[in-house]
């Protein structure tokens, strides 16, 4: 079975789940080639195994060369293991076990390591994973690499994923909507959204900015909003350093937003060490839909 086939038989098993991002009616797969909708709005399974759902072009700034650094990292170092191993944990300890498919959805899920990885962790079956992202470049990626997960480009603004869907939102290090995320959650399902801490990834910050222009990072304004829409029943910190060769460094550069308004110069000394130590700083907020 060809990725193409793979994703519209994947899609097909899951059809409840999804929605016309024009109209918003009920959507069916055709001939395992096209997503089509009750008005007739057609979308076409690409043949690297992924569906484009976006109504229009849009202008992420998000490059291959980013989502193949952002994979690189996830894969070949542990810097992002212990926040998998935390979020798969919750997982399955709320997992009803009865719900076959579980459906998870990763909103803003790049190339899809993260997604990919928590889904392996939770060793479990019956959970099939959704990738969205507006960045056609990242999906692209995680549909070459990942085969099991469905894998989506599109808008939250014109989302296409149905009403109470999805038993789990994840939301990495990503810009949130909760009207959308309240809108596509089962009732009680949860919503585990990762926020960067004041240290994250400091040492990039401090190798690229004057002290004047360092980008702090503050979450309080985050963290208080999503209180006002869930339930928090987790805020799990975490806080630790991991040792990066002179290959990873460069990949962490490249992965990051950070480096687009970075002096060259202090980029390239960055990239240029041998090893350096890098702080991963992140809170992990688990809420349940209200």
């Amino acid at each position: 079975m060809s990725k193409k086939e793979n994703s519209a038989k994947r899609v097909s098993e899951n059809i409840s789940a999804f929605k016309c991002p024009l109209c918003e009616s009920e959507m069916r797969v055709v001939e395992h080639k096209s997503l089509i909708c009750t008005n007739n709005h057609t979308f076409d399974f690409a043949k690297q195994g992924y569906v484009n759902l976006m109504t229009q072009q849009s202008n992420s700034h998000y490059s291959k060369e980013l989502f193949e650094a952002r994979k690189n990292i996830i894969n070949d170092t542990d810097l992002y293991a212990e926040m998998h191993g935390s979020i798969s944990n919750v997982i399955n300890d709320s997992m009803d076990t009865s719900i076959n498919p579980f459906l998870i959805v990763d909103l803003g899920c790049g190339e899809g390591s993260h997604l990919q990885r928590i889904i392996e962790e939770c060793g479990c079956d019956a959970i099939t994973g959704v990738g969205l992202d507006i960045a056609k470049e990242g999906i692209v990626a995680a549909a070459k690499s990942y085969e099991n997960p469905i894998w989506l480009v599109g808008d939250l603004a014109k989302s296409p994923l149905a009403d109470h869907s999805f038993c789990v939102i994840l939301n990495i290090l990503s810009p949130s909507n909760y009207k959308e995320f309240k809108r596509m959650l089962v009732q009680d399902g949860l919503v585990i959204k990762v926020v960067p801490g004041s240290n994250y990834l400091k040492e990039i910050r401090e190798a690229l900015f004057e002290s004047s222009e360092k980008k702090e990072y503050k979450n309080d304004d985050t963290i208080s909003l999503f209180n006002e829409h869930f339930k928090l029943i987790h805020n799990i910190k975490l806080n630790y350093t991991k040792i990066l060769s002179k290959e990873e460094l460069y990949n962490l550069v490249r992965m990051t937003p950070l480096a687009w308004s970075g002096d060259q110069d202090r980029i390239n000394a960055f990239s240029n060490q041998d090893s350096a130590e890098i702080t991963v700083d992140l809170e992990i907020l688990v809420g349940i839909n209200k």
